[in-house]
C-alpha cells in the first residue's frame, strides 16, 4: 500500500492528518502545496481536491480522501490501533463534538481563503484581519476549555488518559493560537492537554516548524 499526503507545512488541517499517520505507525509520501504562494489553485492540484484546499490523502490508485475528520476516521476504520475513538457510543460523541469545535467551527474562519477574502474583497487592513483571527481563534479555544475544565470524562487528554481525535485537534488549534499571537491565559486546561500531547514524539514530528518545507525563519 502506498499513501500520498498532500499538506503544507503551515495547515493545521494537515497537522491532525500528520499526527494520526504517526500514532498509526503509517508510512506516508508528503507532497507541499504551497498555500501562501496559491499553489491550491493549480490545475494538477484541482484534480486532486476541486475544493483547492489540503490535506487530500490517496491511497494506492485509489480516489482521494478529503477533509481532514474524514480521513482520521478512516484511518481509524482501517488501522484500528491505538484507537483514536472511545468504545461507547457517549464517549465517541463526545470526542468528535471536541473535535468539531475546533475542525468545524473555529478553523474554517481562520484560514486562507478567509484571510484574502477579508484583505481583498472586504479591504480590510492587518490590523483589522488579525483581530478577526485573533478572535475566533480564541472562541474555539475558550469553547474546548468549558467542556475540558469541568466535564469527568477529561484525563491526562481530552477524554481519558491516551490521546483521541480530539486531542490532534486541540493541538492544532493551540497552534493557530501562536500564528495569531492569541494568548491562552484563559485556558489552562487546553494549555495542559497540549503540553501532555506534545510529549508524544507522534505529536511533535508531526508540528508545523519541523516539517520539510517549512521556512527557517517563518513569517505569519
Amino acid at each position: 500500500m502506498t499513501m500520498k499526503l498532500y499538506g503544507f507545512w503551515r495547515s493545521l488541517a494537515t497537522y491532525r492528518v500528520r499526527v494520526a499517520l504517526a500514532l498509526k505507525g503509517l508510512k506516508v509520501e508528503e507532497l507541499s502545496i504551497n498555500l501562501l504562494q496559491g499553489k491550491q489553485h493549480d490545475d494538477n492540484y484541482r484534480a486532486v481536491n476541486p475544493q483547492s484546499v489540503v490535506p487530500a490523502l490517496v491511497i494506492d490508485d485509489g480516489p482521494p480522501l478529503f477533509q481532514s475528520l474524514a480521513i482520521i476516521e478512516y484511518l481509524e476504520e482501517t488501522h484500528p490501533e491505538p484507537p483514536l475513538l472511545p468504545q461507547d457510543a457517549r464517549g465517541r460523541a463526545r470526542v468528535r463534538g471536541l473535535s468539531m469545535i475546533v475542525a468545524c467551527d473555529g478553523h474554517p474562519l481562520i484560514v486562507p481563503r478567509i484571510r484574502t477574502y477579508l484583505e481583498r474583497e472586504m479591504h480590510e487592513d492587518e490590523a483589522a484581519r488579525n483581530r478577526w483571527l485573533q478572535h475566533w481563534t480564541l472562541k474555539a479555544v475558550e469553547a474546548l476549555e468549558a467542556h475540558l475544565a469541568k466535564e469527568r470524562e477529561t484525563g491526562r487528554f481530552c477524554h481519558g488518559d491516551t490521546p483521541t481525535m480530539a486531542d490532534l485537534c486541540l493541538a492544532s488549534q493551540v497552534f493557530a493560537a501562536g500564528y495569531f499571537d492569541t494568548p491562552l491565559t484563559r485556558a489552562p486546561t487546553v494549555k495542559r492537554i497540549f503540553d501532555e500531547c506534545m510529549k508524544i514524539d507522534a505529536f511533535d514530528r508531526a508540528q508545523p516548524l519541523k516539517q520539510p518545507d517549512a521556512p527557517k525563519n517563518p513569517t505569519h
